[in-house]
């Protein structure tokens, strides 16, 4: 009789836990997805051709430089100005890797060097789309902007950048 009782407890228990772990799941999961994550300005980057004073365009940015901020990066956003982006701040050039994934906007992503020139492209790229974007050679900064701004401003690689924070 106890090993009977035991065993029923032993379920229930178990239950319980299943329970209460698959609802504390679907529960992060929609809190992750129902966000409105607000575009916070940190600074103030611009885009020159090559040796130029003048810029062609400028950007208000959010800054992506520590862990948490890289890997959230864009994702959750329901849309981005024209005239606003993110640059993420990495403490060494090499080779990038990014991909899409919570991320509900298309977005141009730009890898540029330790000397903020770009270095390579991938435009267009598709919202919750999990396959990685790779940089073309090593980067040290990435910057995101909405699908489309890097073609209608004629971004090409040789193009520097300058930012500010505030």
């Amino acid at each position: 009789m106890k090993t009977q009782l035991f065993r029923v407890f032993a379920l229930f228990a178990c239950g319980i836990l299943l329970l209460t772990y698959s609802c504390k799941e679907k529960e992060e999961k929609s809190l992750n997805t129902t966000r409105d994550v607000k575009f916070t300005i940190e600074g103030q980057l611009s885009v020159y051709k090559d040796s130029s004073a003048t810029p062609y365009s400028q950007f208000e940015i959010e800054i992506a430089d520590n862990e948490y901020e890289i890997q959230t990066g864009m994702m959750y956003r329901k849309s981005l100005p024209p005239h606003r982006g993110m640059l993420f701040v990495f403490p060494d050039e090499q080779m990038r890797y990014f991909y899409m994934k919570n991320t509900e906007i298309s977005l141009d992503i730009i890898y540029l060097d330790k000397d903020q020139r770009i270095v390579s492209f991938q435009k267009n790229a598709m919202p919750l789309d999990e396959t990685s974007l790779p940089s073309e050679a090593p980067a040290q900064y990435v910057f995101e902007i909405a699908a489309g701004r890097a073609d209608e401003l004629g971004m090409e690689v040789g193009d520097r950048i300058q930012f500010s924070t505030q």
